[in-house]
């Protein structure tokens, strides 16, 4: 119990730091039945604080939690088609963090987002190129 409880604090502390982490995608899977489509299956999850963002067979989701419970919620629904380039920079010796840059049409900002080392960017990177490079 004392393990769990460890875990899960030092986990708020990654996100509230800005860090990425990894979510078990069953646990999203049933968090976001409401928004899936028939047959959908959510393959990864990451989580940075309260928001996250999803890697469906379908589809890339930016979830937004918004307002101070973060019991609003925006969804952002991406299609892979729709992500022109990506790009990721990688942590040094003394920038602990690694980012993902990506690129959406008819955008000229990037959706960027933060990743320590505990979570591979290499992993997230082939996830993406797998999807986007159907």
């Amino acid at each position: 119990m004392l393990t769990k409880l460890s875990g899960a604090i030092l986990g708020l502390l990654d996100g509230m730091l800005g860090n990425a982490a990894k979510i078990d995608p069953v646990k999203i899977q049933r968090e976001f039945s409401l928004i899936l489509a028939p047959g959908e299956v959510v393959e990864h999850a990451y989580q940075l604080v309260r928001d996250y963002f999803v890697f469906t067979d379908k589809r890339f989701v930016l979830v937004d939690k918004q307002g101070i419970t973060g019991s609003k919620t925006e969804y952002h629904s991406i299609p892979y088609k729709s992500i022109t380039h990506f790009s990721i920079e990688t942590a040094g010796t003394f920038d602990l963090d690694a980012e993902l840059k990506i690129w959406i049409s008819g955008t000229a900002a990037p959706i960027q987002k933060q990743f320590n080392k505990k979570l591979s960017i290499y992993e997230v990177q082939s996830v993406l190129a797998s999807y986007v490079l159907r």
